[in-house]
């Protein structure tokens, strides 16, 4: 007899006769004869008694089409069986569209789901068409019903959903010294470990993006400069070795000579030992640039993931004090700021400069000629963005100026935003760390089915509660994905299980991840805290005070609840300031069909990313910081502080300055400035010019704006999704002074 079914999506639910009978009814109202109902109550007998205990749904409509086929109404049998090929057609409809828009190359936000990916290659094609029927596997089987129906509820979003079943993880910062010291497989075929400049480069780039095939997220190194300067100084005693073969004279003792630089000179007026040093320091210096050019160009052109996308690159630089980190800095400064090509702006690596008092900051410290270059080449370039290794929160104390080692103490990060530093199970460190996976809260959601309470207190009580629920789902789901992760083999990430991530070195190929993983982070992170707050009080936060206290109040206790999840669960939980590229519309959309348009809430294409104020909100620069520097503190999953300043910043290095001062002053944690950049689509040409409609040099008029969209740059908005665009447009300057 049967006592329980098994649902299509996996789930066991007790057998219920009446919907057989309900589906057999329906089947002969579409007959001439109608209904039978001692025909009905005998099919039923008949399954109910001769069935086995467990059966699928399937199992058991195909009995009832056996039990239709045997009786005298063969007329029902055909209409069961058709009425059951239509309800697989319509569930497979929703795929079948889906896939159509994707071969017939159209413009909607799920092709244009990711802005750095090309949807429109037959690499994109197959990304898109294997993402789109691999999200309802995780529905139906890896999902429990709860998430599931968060999820389907438009509470609840789960990153990188495509990549659940394969376990993989989502970024990691590049332990490279590892890499260039030992060399690496990446299980078809070993690297050798490096010995010069340009070895060291290749290495960094082949790195970063072989371990992107092996993870859903992004790549970063931590401490570029660092890790590639022992390399300077190896190819400066391969030139005074080439010396000593052309001379015949030794020059030994120069090879460990202490510098204070790697300048190029001019050779007239230098003779004997003096002319070796600097002719050896000159052709240094022009390898270390092609280095450094080589390795931008090849972040920009070496694909991943089935050859569709370009490495989601990161480096972190800008506290190495020797004269061969400062050569790799100057040189990597230089190259971006000529631009790749035809003198085109990089989109990759994003590039972050660690900025820290007595090192890289002030007009005393060290690095500061080497700051004041990457104020100059973010004016013209966007890179590199601003870490404030200042922030209370981004301190180490074991960090000490004349440590060699001292980057490891120093906090790095992925350029979108994604930090990596606390560990409640390891050194506090980013090196050979990061993010397992991330979900994302829609504030806005709970925030307007609270709205239709009068009184404001309970109003907002409720929200409370609601959120509460909310955060511990998203806790829950993180926690079991993180535990399907542990049972991916370390053979399943030939690079990263072998070489990158902290604690592998343990590990043989057939033992699981479970032993290391847990040096990761589980982010929850939120999205339309100004929406949200707007639905609650009438406010967001860039225009009231109260509102902006409700936020944090909001925030703070997001913060407080991970850190309960990471006690309780034991791991590293944090709150995270969503990056949401696709998600801002996807939220948004669903919300305004259900609710409708609401002032200030649902009538944008978009909700505002995580804690920022509104794009649209005219305030200053100094107003922005204000409001939003205490999240930093509270979201230390990751962060990014956002300045749109006004025309063409090229020649205006000082602007980029007084942002880093503001990073300073209120103790944000990291920061870029976004200025305008056109740029001709069909030669590459760039300026700042307001409104270029043709481009001087060739004449095309197919000209874009080179923007960020969620800490990176895109080289074209034709790939934005709608609600990305809406928020471009809806960009407004923040000048220096209250409007």
């Amino acid at each position: 007899m049967i006592q329980t079914v098994v649902k299509r999506d996996g789930r066991i639910v007790g057998f219920n006769e009446e919907k057989i009978a309900a589906a057999i009814r329906k089947a002969m109202l579409h007959t001439e004869q109608g209904e039978d109902a001692a025909l009905i109550a005998q099919i039923m007998d008949h399954i109910a008694f001769r069935g086995e205990t467990q059966m699928t749904v399937e199992q058991i409509q195909d009995l009832v089409e056996l039990e239709l086929m045997q009786s005298s109404r063969k007329d029902v049998a055909q209409k069961y069986i058709a009425y059951r090929n239509q309800r697989s057609i319509a569930r497979k409809a929703k795929t079948r569209d889906i896939f159509l828009e994707i071969i017939n190359i159209k413009s909607n936000d799920v092709t244009r789901e990711n802005a750095n990916m090309n949807a429109d290659t037959p690499a994109g094609m197959m990304m898109k068409f294997a993402s789109e029927t691999t999200k309802p596997f995780v529905d139906d089987y890896l999902l429990d019903e709860e998430t599931l129906e968060a999820v389907k509820g438009n509470y609840l979003h789960i990153h990188d959903k495509d990549y659940y079943p394969t376990k993989s993880l989502t970024c990691v910062q590049h332990p490279l010294e590892r890499i260039l010291t030992h060399g690496f497989s990446a299980g078809h075929g070993e690297s050798r470990p490096a010995k010069r400049i340009e070895t060291a480069s290749i290495l960094a780039c082949i790195s970063l993006e072989t371990a992107q095939n092996e993870m859903h997220g992004g790549q970063a190194i931590p401490a570029f400069d660092f890790y590639l300067a022992p390399y300077v100084r190896s190819s400066f005693i391969e030139e005074v070795k080439s010396l000593e073969q052309l001379t015949g004279k030794d020059y030994s003792h120069l090879y460990h000579k202490e510098m204070d630089d790697y300048v190029t000179r001019s050779l007239d007026e230098l003779e004997g030992e003096e002319r070796i040093l600097q002719h050896a320091v000159n052709k240094t210096v022009a390898r270390v640039h092609q280095a450094m050019e080589a390795f931008i160009h090849n972040m920009n052109t070496i694909h991943s993931r089935g050859g569709n996308q370009v490495v989601f690159s990161s480096i972190n630089y800008g506290t190495d004090t020797s004269a061969e980190g400062r050569c790799v800095i100057r040189e990597l400064l230089l190259s971006t700021y000529r631009g790749v090509g035809g003198g085109e702006t990089a989109i990759f690596p994003i590039q972050i400069w660690k900025k820290k008092r007595g090192v890289s900051y002030l007009p005393t410290d060290r690095n500061y000629d080497l700051y004041n270059l990457a104020c100059m080449v973010t004016a013209r370039r966007f890179f590199p963005n601003f870490l404030n290794l200042d922030a209370t929160f981004n301190q180490h104390e074991a960090w000490r100026a004349d440590d060699p080692k001292r980057y490891e103490h120093e906090v790095a990060t992925m350029g979108c935003r994604t930090r990596v530093f606390e560990n409640r199970f390891g050194p506090k460190t980013s090196i050979g760390r990061g993010n397992l996976s991330f979900s994302t809260i829609n504030l806005v959601k709970l925030a307007i089915e609270c709205m239709p309470i009068e009184d404001k207190e309970q109003r907002i009580a409720l929200f409370f509660s609601k959120l509460d629920h909310l955060l511990e789902v998203a806790a829950r789901q993180l926690h079991q994905r993180m535990e399907f992760q542990k049972s991916a083999f370390a053979k399943q990430f030939p690079l990263l299980m072998s070489a990158l991530w902290i604690g592998c070195d343990k590990l043989k190929p057939n033992d699981t991840i479970a032993p290391v993983i847990n040096q990761g982070t589980l982010g929850i992170g939120f999205i339309g805290l100004a929406e949200c707050l707007k639905a609650l009080v009438g406010k967001h936060h860039g225009e009231s005070e109260e509102a902006q206290a409700l936020g944090l109040r909001i925030v703070t206790y997001m913060r407080d609840q991970a850190n309960r999840f990471s006690e309780s669960y034991q791991h590293n939980y944090s709150i995270l300031a969503t990056p949401a590229e696709g998600l801002s519309g996807k939220f948004t959309r669903i919300d305004r069909k259900q609710f409708g348009s609401l002032e200030g809430i649902t009538d944008r294409d978009y909700y505002t990313n995580s804690n920022h104020v509104p794009v649209y909100y005219p305030c200053s620069a100094r107003h922005k910081a204000e409001v939003e520097a205490p999240y930093h503190d509270l979201t230390r999953g990751g962060h990014i502080f956002y300045v749109e300043i006004d025309g063409d910043a090229t020649h205006n290095p000082e602007a980029i300055k007084r942002v880093v001062d503001m990073m300073d002053r209120y103790n944000i944690g990291y920061g870029s400035v976004n200025h305008n950049r056109n740029r001709c689509m069909d030669c590459g040409y760039e300026d700042a010019s307001k409104h270029l409609e043709q481009c001087p040099r060739c004449g095309s008029t197919h000209i874009d704006r080179l923007q960020r969209i969620t800490g990176y740059l895109v080289g074209t908005t034709e790939r934005w999704n709608r609600g990305k665009l809406a928020e471009l447009n809806d960009r407004v300057i923040h000048g220096e002074e209250e409007k």
